[in-house]
């Protein structure tokens, strides 16, 4: 695809080291010569495509793999693992995101006729099959890279065509569920971020329902479609991931640490970071510090 060719061209030409975050408000650009081990972060809303290569990605219990066939949007913040499993120095992974506007999606669905929502949970993740109509706009924006006197005029019309697009497309629907404020994934959204601020605390079901103002039934099935987790693993997962963080932020002990994030029981913290990430927390923590000096892309997060 000619398409797909240039925007492979224009990705290589702008971003020399694992990521660049632009002059255009919002895009980033990722690089990475290597195929790279899994690592757990917090996906937040964006949208992503492959020019080459290709990366896995796992939240809770689904598997997406997109390559330069298909695009990635994230309606929500979740944790997830992703890895990059095809990539090399020759023809390294090479990737474009937008991360997401909300107002700017809301502005637009004023303009769109009104579209029948039937109230089915939507997934917070999912790839679709990319087409000439998406990668146009997103290749004339990487252009204005070339033209910064056109950016401030052109881009934000160039974001707005690109989010035009993904709206008329195969996850429209999920893009506008973001925008609704009144929408199931809205709702669900307001308590994923509840518990991002408060994941130390103990979070009963009925409480985060009554956040989303749903019923605790209701509530537990759309947090499963969007997540594809459980509130409570989703809680685990973000709990353990700050942990994470706060080890490699500074020395500190692991028990500390596993109660200044929720737990109660520094074996049961122990036990659940060492299955979520494959060691326990200092022997972690030490591999990392030491992955990030010998080999600093391989700890690079690319979408």
């Amino acid at each position: 695809m000619d398409q797909m060719n240039e925007l492979r061209g224009l990705i290589a030409r702008h971003c020399q080291v694992p990521r660049v975050e632009t002059p255009i408000p919002r895009v980033t650009l990722m690089r990475s010569g290597n195929m790279t081990m899994p690592s757990r972060v917090l996906y937040e809303p964006l949208f992503c495509i492959v020019a080459q290569g290709a990366k896995r990605v796992i939240v809770g219990d689904n598997v997406l793999i997109y390559d330069a066939a298909k695009y990635l949007v994230v309606s929500v913040d979740l944790p997830a693992s992703g890895e990059i499993i095809d990539a090399s120095p020759e023809e390294p992974y090479l990737a474009f995101s937008l991360r997401l506007d909300r107002a700017m999606l809301a502005a637009m669905l004023l303009e769109l006729a009104e579209i029948e929502d039937d109230g089915a949970p939507v997934a917070g993740m999912a790839v679709s099959a990319v087409d000439a109509d998406l990668l146009d706009p997103v290749i004339r924006m990487l252009k204005l890279l070339d033209r910064p006197r056109d950016l401030p005029v052109l881009g934000p019309m160039l974001e707005r065509e690109i989010l035009y697009r993904l709206l008329c497309g195969a996850q429209g629907r999920m893009l506008r569920q973001i925008a609704l404020s009144d929408s199931r994934l809205s709702c669900i959204s307001r308590v994923i971020d509840w518990i991002k601020h408060n994941y130390a605390e103990a979070a009963r079901v009925e409480m985060l329902a009554e956040i989303a103002g749903m019923s605790a039934s209701s509530f537990h099935r759309h947090f499963k479609a969007v997540t594809s987790m459980s509130p409570l693993q989703f809680q685990k997962q973000i709990r353990l991931q700050e942990a994470r963080r706060l080890l490699l932020a500074r020395p500190a002990d692991a028990g500390s640490i596993g109660f200044a994030v929720g737990y109660e029981s520094q074996s049961q913290f122990t036990r659940e970071y060492n299955r979520l990430f494959g060691a326990p927390p200092a022997r972690d923590a030490a591999r990392l510090r030491e992955l990030s000096i010998t080999d600093p892309q391989r700890m690079a997060e690319p979408v």
